[in-house]
This record gives C-alpha cells, structure tokens and sequence, in this order.
C-alpha cells in the first residue's frame, strides 16, 4: 500500500529503534523521500545491516549511524549533546523505538533504576526530546511520537507508576505507552503556548506480528500460531510503517492528531487522522506526566 511523500531532500530526520521492524521502514521511506536519515541504535551491527538493507533499493540514500541506548540516561545524553554540539538541523524527530516483553512476568530494572518498559518507551525518549528541544525549536520540526493500540485502554497507576508493588507485563506496556502518548500531547500544548513553533503527531502502526517483539510470549505460542495470525492480520512493517510517515509529512495543526490503520481490529488499511485517545490527551495527566518525568529525571542525575 505505497503513498506518496513530498519531497524531503535537505531535511534531516532522527528515527528511534531503525535497526529492524516498523523502524527500519519509517526509515527506508524518508530516505526514498530524500530526508538525511540519522539511526540511532543500541546494537552498531543490526544498524549497519538495516542501512545496508536500505541502500539496497536506494544507493544514494543518506543515512548516518549513532549510538542509542534508551534504557541508559546517559546514552541519551550523550546523543543529544552529539547532536547539539554539532548543531544538527534536526526536522523530523520520529520516537519509534520500544519493548514489548509480553509474556515474562519478571520485572525488569535498568541500569537507572527504572521499569524496563517505562525508561525504554516512556522516559529515554522523554529525556531524549527535551534535551533536544533547542534543535527542534530552531527547526520549527516535527515530532512524530509512535503510540499503541494498548495506550487506548490502559491508564497510568499513579501510586505504582512502575509496577514495583504489582507487576504484569501487559499493564507495564500499556502504562509506558500512556505515558508517551501523554508526553506527547503535552509537548504540543507547550510548543503551541509558548509559540516554539514543534509540531507534534501521533501515529499507531496497529497489530503488525512480523517483528520480534515479545519474545517470551512469541517463544510460547510456537511459529504455527505466529504465521497463522500474521496471515489473519495481514500488517507486515511496511504497511506499519505508513502511519508514521503520514504524520511526519502531513500539515500542521496546533494540537496532535493520530494516524493509525482504519481496517477493523486495526489490520492493514488506509491511514486515517482522527483525535488522540482519551487516556493520553488529559491536559491535567499530560502536565503531571511531563512534571513527573522531570523531578524522575533530577533525582537520578543529582549529585550525591
């Protein structure tokens, strides 16, 4: 299901987790628009297969490999200091990257002290963003931030924000995913208040089985059940990935819009705009979020 985007030769575009999956596509089409495409990864070889994958149909497509690693604070840092100090124009900002540890009931913590689930999806890309805010102000850019299906239905615990006195791998996503989503909305509200000219969009790519997401879970139900709901679903990266590139080339609007799949059951369709969902588009929950993220933040960079 191919579309067709402007034209992006001399705009400069960051894409979290490119290495593989719907990332790798999100990447691949901006490239084929002509973007400058910078890759950030934790894993260099998956990263330099992927852009080795994409020059295959592009050879000329500009992409460039940097470190990224969301379950470290300091790996965000680090890249947006890089890219600050060498004053990338940073147009598109695409926050794709994310885990999905369905099927393991251990909790896992970071290096930072955080919920796996949370710093990955939610506060690495948070920290990531507002670090980078003087490009993307300057830039006027946009920011694509991808969402879930699972950010419909799922609401933040505010006295167990990570799972620490219930954990279930479910709800952990779905939390991390609602406090993206919420992020999100709120940086548009921010950018629109204080005329700072970012743009934000949301986008879902909707069920999409042929990736290698949830590994424990996908280990349990066995390659039969996986090919069988991938031929029921019909999602496959490419088409995923559609969304996101439809709300990192769409126009502008003051608050965020979501683009996802129309299909029923959210299977592979037309992209559509339609208002966020409910569970992230809370003004009062978008700032405690936002504040929240904040103090989280200090706390783990404060001096002893």
């Amino acid at each position: 299901m191919p579309i067709a985007l402007p034209d992006l030769t001399g705009r400069t575009a960051v894409v979290t987790g490119a290495s593989d999956g719907v990332g790798l596509e999100i990447a691949r089409g901006l490239a084929g628009a002509g973007a400058d495409v910078v890759v950030p990864v934790r894993n260099r070889a998956k990263g330099e297969q992927a852009i080795a994958r994409i020059r295959e149909g592009r050879p000329d497509a500009r992409l460039t490999l940097r470190d990224l690693d969301l379950a470290r604070l300091d790996s965000a840092g680090a890249l947006a200091d890089a890219l600050r100090s060498e004053r990338m124009p940073v147009d598109i900002l695409v926050l794709n990257a994310g885990i999905v540890l369905l099927g393991d009931r251990q909790r896992h913590v970071t290096e930072d002290g955080f919920e796996l689930h949370f710093q990955t999806n939610f506060l690495g890309h948070f920290a990531l963003t507002t670090a980078l805010l003087p490009l993307l102000r300057e830039r006027r850019a946009r920011v694509v931030v991808q969402c879930s299906i699972a950010a419909a239905v799922s609401r933040l615990d505010w006295r167990d924000l990570q799972g620490e006195r219930r954990y279930r791998p479910l709800w952990a996503y779905g939390a991390s995913k609602a406090a993206l989503g919420l992020f999100a909305c709120e940086l548009a509200r921010r950018s629109a208040a204080g005329a700072w000219g970012v743009s934000v969009q949301l986008s879902q790519p909707g069920i999409v089985p042929g990736t290698a997401i949830a590994p424990a879970l996908r280990a349990r139900i066995g390659a039969g059940v996986q090919n069988a709901v991938a031929r029921l679903v019909r999602n496959p990266p490419a088409d995923a990935a559609l969304p996101a590139l439809v709300a990192a080339t769409a126009a502008a609007t003051p608050g965020a819009d979501l683009f996802g799949p129309s299909g029923s059951f959210h299977r592979r369709s037309a992209v559509t705009r339609r208002r966020p969902y409910r569970s992230v588009s809370d003004p009062v929950d978008g700032e405690r979020v936002w504040t929240t993220a904040e103090l989280l933040l200090a706390e783990r960079i404060r001096p002893a």
